[in-house]
């Protein structure tokens, strides 16, 4: 360990003489060398923005629960120390939905989150163990990861992670099973997710230029540019002058419908460029479905409701969840298992499983339909079905009962019995 300390003291002093952990996909290294690197204002971009703003709530929305596989099928886990922290506060600042939401706005927007595991030695009578204290968010951009392929520290093909931090400078070195790593699908390696804005870069800024392109129109009064005839010769300076004046008047939406007043002998000629003769709210939508389309949401979740029915916005939404979050939650949940869950724990046959139900809840009619169906036809416990209501349990309510004046499903059957014999 002494040995281990020397070389990431050595490798701290080497990437960050200023405090600050640097590499080659550093937004502030290639910005001092030139390179160009996708806008920081992008997040201004509305259809990149309602994406990752859509992701991160969609997550946040869902409790995680904790279950347990028995020879009986699947039972609630007992809650435990690690299970109190996800489902009611993982650390100090954070509830469990603004968590999960910076996490997936973190992975979206970066290609990669990262949430430091922090464990505290419990002393017992005989031993002790390491229990989970806390969780937190590292910011992607503070976060460097090393992959030891030479068997540095003993273990050949591992994977640390070096967070700096922001505001102090200090730096942590942490083992791969104390760092939660949620990556995005687009990975070649399947240890580094690449983001949405670095594939679709020239999609995404071109939706910003639009958007740009519509402010500077705003602020101009909704006016076009225009030609300024003039008979003679003018330097550069009164050029400018001139212009300068006619745009004093005839800028801004507080000059709108205003009269410019023109020198004698100088002609204003407007020139016209009409939005419909570009198609630019049409390019301006395809734009908008191809950046939703990379990130898997649905049209009518971006409020395209051209082709849009009530029938068909429910299943877009069924879609949603098949189609994008599925994945999400399945990579979210296997990651959980495997890094907070102990060998003990998984050998039993624990298990988080995140409630995909609450987005795809339905009306309350068709709500009590499908429970009542259940319930008639031996699925639900009338007690489970109350516990989805959010209605207390009631007595009796924990025997399976079927059609039949609802007797238990065991005794199906005994009506039609006689003296102890079939009629």
């Amino acid at each position: 360990m002494n040995i281990i300390s020397i070389f990431f003291k050595s490798i701290k002093n080497f990437i960050s003489p200023v405090s600050k952990a640097v590499d080659m996909q550093s937004e502030d290294l290639l910005e001092w060398l030139g390179i160009s690197k996708t806008s920081k204002k992008l997040i201004s971009e509305v259809t990149y923005f309602t994406c990752l703003k859509m992701l991160s709530e969609t997550l946040g929305k869902m409790p995680l629960k904790f279950y347990q596989e028995t020879e009986k099928g699947i039972e609630k886990g007992k809650p435990n120390a690690a299970y109190k922290l996800l489902r009611k506060r993982p650390n100090p600042l954070m509830t469990p939905s603004t968590f999960w939401a910076t996490v997936e706005m973190n992975r979206n927007h970066f290609g990669n989150a990262y949430v430091w595991l922090r464990r505290e030695l419990i002393l017992q009578k005989f031993g002790g163990s390491y229990d989970l204290k806390d969780m937190w968010v590292m910011p992607s951009d503070s976060v460097q990861v090393v992959f030891d392929d030479a068997g540095y520290f003993g273990n050949k093909g591992s994977i640390w992670y070096i967070y700096t931090d922001k505001y102090s400078g200090e730096q942590f070195f942490l083992k791969n099973h104390e760092v939660l790593h949620f990556k995005t699908s687009y990975s070649f390696d399947g240890v580094m997710g690449l983001p949405v804005k670095e594939i679709l870069k020239s999609t995404v800024e071109g939706g910003l230029e639009s958007q740009n392109f519509m402010n500077n129109l705003y602020k101009s009064g909704l006016t076009a540019k225009a030609a300024l005839e003039y008979t003679g010769d003018l330097d550069t300076k009164a050029k400018e002058r001139l212009v300068n004046g006619f745009e004093s008047f005839a800028n801004g939406s507080e000059n709108a419908g205003k009269i410019i007043p023109v020198p004698l002998g100088m002609k204003l000629v407007p020139l016209n460029i009409k939005l419909t003769d570009s198609q630019f709210f049409e390019l301006k939508k395809f734009n908008a479905l191809q950046i939703a389309g990379a990130f898997g949401i649905k049209p009518n979740q971006i409020n395209d409701y051209e082709k849009s029915s009530y029938a068909n916005s429910e299943m877009q939404q069924l879609s949603f969840y098949v189609d994008t979050e599925l994945f999400i939650l399945k990579q979210y949940e296997e990651e959980i298992d495997y890094k907070i869950l102990s060998p003990e724990e998984m050998d039993e046959g624990y298990f988080y499983k995140f409630n995909e139900k609450v987005i795809l809840r339905t009306d309350s009619k068709t709500q009590m339909e499908t429970l009542s169906k259940a319930v008639d036809s031996g699925i639900y416990k009338r007690n489970e079905a109350r516990e989805m209501l959010n209605l207390p349990i009631a007595e009796g309510g924990e025997i399976l009962t079927v059609n039949g004046n609802a007797i238990p499903v065991t005794m199906a059957g005994s009506q039609y019995v006689k003296g102890g014999e079939e009629t």
